[in-house]
């Protein structure tokens, strides 16, 4: 039992909070506090998403299952388990960017519930390459999709650390920016457990991912002035794809 509101337990708790939809213990008013500070368990949200996808790939194996439709279902359990607000991230991220003409109307836009022509292009393209990078990974195992789980929420301490809030209001900015010692936790700990399930390989990758995140970051700097909850949930989009990508054998 965490009698302190401020473990690391409750910290862990509020991560998967926060990134999940699993069914949690309540964690109390003021656990939520220090969500930022939390933010150094992001990857163990992965990790625990991508497991639970795991072991659906594993029952779908155990079932004769064809690799194109056990991908089919570990993506979908992980889109469920989620609540697709990563996914929805992406969408609202591609409407709001290239939709507006200024950043005030590109931040109205990305608020809108709404999803235009760009957003869909978007979630359309992110599934449908995620769908068949997963299914090109499954042949060494479900390690590069754990991988790619831990990594692309380990990356997101660090955007929200450097990048200021494009608005003032919103879950990102509730949330709060960590501390840099935070992403460098939170950061260290997802190229551990990458390691693990996957090997040295997720070096390049996690390099090449980085270097998208860093290439959306920049943009959505120079269009909206920072970062809010959708671009970070798009920024998890992107480097999960490249991070399966780049670990296809």
């Amino acid at each position: 039992m965490m009698k302190d509101d401020n473990s690391r337990g409750w910290e862990v708790i509020v991560a998967l909070a926060l990134l999940t939809r699993l069914p949690l213990p309540h964690a109390p008013k003021t656990a939520f506090a220090r969500q930022a500070q939390a933010s150094w368990a992001f990857s163990l949200a992965g990790l625990a998403v991508a497991l639970i996808a795991a072991v659906v790939g594993w029952i779908c194996g155990a079932m004769g299952l064809t690799t194109p439709v056990t991908a089919g279902l570990m993506l979908a359990t992980l889109i469920v388990t989620t609540g697709a607000m990563h996914e929805d991230g992406l969408a609202d991220t591609a409407d709001g960017l290239w939709g507006g003409y200024d950043a005030a109307r590109r931040l109205e836009i990305m608020k809108d519930s709404h999803i235009g022509t760009y957003g869909v292009l978007a979630l359309g393209l992110g599934v449908g390459l995620r769908w068949l990078a997963l299914s090109a990974t499954l042949a060494v195992g479900a390690g590069p999709m754990i991988a790619a789980a831990v990594l692309s929420r380990g990356l997101l301490p660090a955007l929200m650390a450097l990048m200021p809030h494009a608005r003032r209001s919103g879950l990102s900015h509730q949330v709060g920016r960590p501390e840099r010692g935070v992403a460098l936790a939170a950061l260290a700990l997802a190229v551990v457990l990458a390691l693990f399930f996957a090997g040295i390989g997720v070096i390049w990758a996690l390099l090449l991912a980085a270097l998208a995140v860093g290439g959306l970051a920049a943009l959505a700097k120079s269009k909206i002035g920072g970062q809010t909850g959708d671009i970070l949930g798009a920024a998890q989009q992107v480097a999960e794809l490249v991070i399966l990508l780049a670990l296809i054998p």
